[in-house]
């Protein structure tokens, strides 16, 4: 049993009255809650576009093979975010309840859980490093393998401080604070920047002075995100001991019954995060096997940096439905719950389509800025992007939506309809529509039918499937077996 003494903090408010929540303004509640994590994720979308823009100035080789190390990070911020999930809806609930000791320790045996899980993680994805450049860039593209293995190398580094973010920013935000990881987080944002500039290119001259460069290239940018998560990680631990969650860094192996409270939500929120990662892996390989493979292999990183632009109000205001759904279920008030959510879940699509509108208009500026004197790789990543705009307000609708249905603690059925999209329609039709009839896939099964569109076939199959989420997530909300859930 832990025995740690709690340090002292401010107590959890008062029950609210019931009359002042019926007559509450749901979007004020909402977006109180989501501003700080909008901001976060605007900063994080301008640190990807930076990166981008970084990388961008690279050769065609680091390019390639930061567009197949981008199926590594995706799973690597999957798993830690559904550590996370798990974290945050334990803690939201106790919040709600009042269980001010019990917050406490879901708080503290869910950052024992995240190191144990991220140390492990982190080894697992070293020693795959080769193997997963092999097998997931064309066979010819020998120097963008070489980069991608280093890359991953020394990006797996920073995989521990990776899920130890996560987790505490979680359960930050299961007691309605979203402005501390806001500042923690931007402060690490412009650590990582800065080592950007210092590590992946070589030594300049400006004027009178000379700014000091590793000339470390792709390699240099994955120590750059290792070294400034590892900081970020020690920020949080240090900060947390000052909130209502207490201290939490005196490390001891996590208690079992709490490792499976934990995992009993993480766990289907880690398959789903597999699953949606694992597709993007297949569809990489449904791209390796198209007339321009390298270009259209580097062209995702680049679409994928700008997409981020337009689902990231959607990813505060999911954060914010997480902590709000947990909260209210803990105060017995299941209506408020689904209010909010639903309240939460329209601001998302709606902010969505509007940002949708000048980045669909303007994809090719925007690409032709982030894939320097690459014209192939800024049409294709325009193409990407002006598919993905036809469906983004439904992918920010269902990303809102999971959200409020994890915060309740409910990550089967987000995991179910990732399934069905991703696996089952995601896939397939990329396969149909970007390889060619008679191609034998796998090297024994020939497509019998096929349209053979290259890769512009597999964007409409990611754009498609994108909004087949939104819908599906309407209809498991609204089902409201989610009310009922037990953490």
């Amino acid at each position: 049993m832990d025995t740690a003494v709690d340090a002292p903090t401010e107590e959890i408010p008062q029950e609210i009255a019931p009359e002042v929540l019926v007559h509450e303004n749901s979007a004020r509640v909402v977006w109180a809650l989501a501003w700080p994590a909008v901001a976060l994720n605007s900063l994080q979308v301008i640190n990807t576009l930076l990166d981008r823009g970084f990388i961008g100035r690279l050769h065609v080789a680091a390019l390639t093979a930061h567009g197949g190390a981008t199926n590594i990070m995706f799973m690597m911020f999957s798993l830690a975010v559904a550590m996370s999930t798990g974290a945050s809806a334990l803690v939201s609930r106790c919040y709600g309840a009042g269980e001010k000791r019990e917050m406490r320790q879901a708080a503290r045996q869910a950052l024992r859980l995240s190191v144990c899980g991220g140390v492990i993680t982190a080894a697992f994805t070293a020693l795959i490093a080769g193997a997963t450049s092999d097998g997931l860039l064309p066979v010819t593209a020998h120097e963008a393998k070489w980069e991608m293995t280093h890359f991953v190398l020394a990006y797996s580094a920073g995989i521990p401080a990776l899920f130890v973010i996560q987790t505490l920013a979680g359960c930050l935000r299961g007691i309605g604070d979203t402005k501390s990881p806001m500042v923690i987080s931007g402060i690490q944002i412009l650590l990582h920047m800065t080592l950007n500039f210092l590590l992946i290119f070589p030594a300049r001259h400006l004027g009178f002075m000379t700014i000091p460069g590793a000339n470390m290239g792709l390699s240099g940018a994955a120590c750059a995100l290792a070294a400034s998560a590892t900081l970020s990680a020690v920020g949080y631990v240090w900060y947390v001991r000052y909130t209502p969650l207490g201290s939490l860094y005196a490390f001891r192996l996590p208690e079992m019954a709490w490792v499976r409270r934990i995992l009993r939500i993480a766990i289907p929120s880690a398959v789903m995060s597999t699953l949606r990662v694992l597709s993007l892996t297949a569809f990489t390989l449904v791209l390796k096997q198209v007339a321009n493979a390298e270009v259209a292999v580097a062209a995702m990183t680049v679409g994928f940096g700008i997409e981020s632009v337009m689902f990231m109000p959607s990813l505060g205001l999911s954060a914010a439905a997480s902590a709000l759904v947990g909260q209210s279920l803990g105060m017995k008030r299941p209506d408020r719950a689904e209010r909010l959510g639903w309240t939460a879940a329209i601001h998302g699509g709606i902010v969505t389509l509007l940002l949708a509108l000048p980045i669909y208009l303007g994809a090719g500026y925007i690409a032709s800025h982030l894939a320097i004197d690459k014209p192939e790789i800024a049409h294709e990543a325009t193409v990407l992007l002006r598919y993905l705009c036809a469906t983004e307000f439904l992918f920010g609708f269902a990303m809102v939506l999971v959200g409020a249905l994890q915060g309740a603690g409910d990550t089967v059925r987000p995991l179910w309809i990732s399934l069905f999209s991703l696996w089952g329609i995601r896939v397939p039709l990329a396969i149909v529509l970007a390889l060619p009839k008679g191609f034998a896939l796998g090297g024994f099964l020939v497509l019998p039918f096929a349209q053979g569109m290259g890769s512009n076939g597999a964007w409409m199959a990611m754009a498609a499937t994108q909004g087949l989420q939104g819908v599906l997530s309407f209809f498991a909300f609204k089902q409201g077996k989610w009310k009922l859930k037990k953490v």
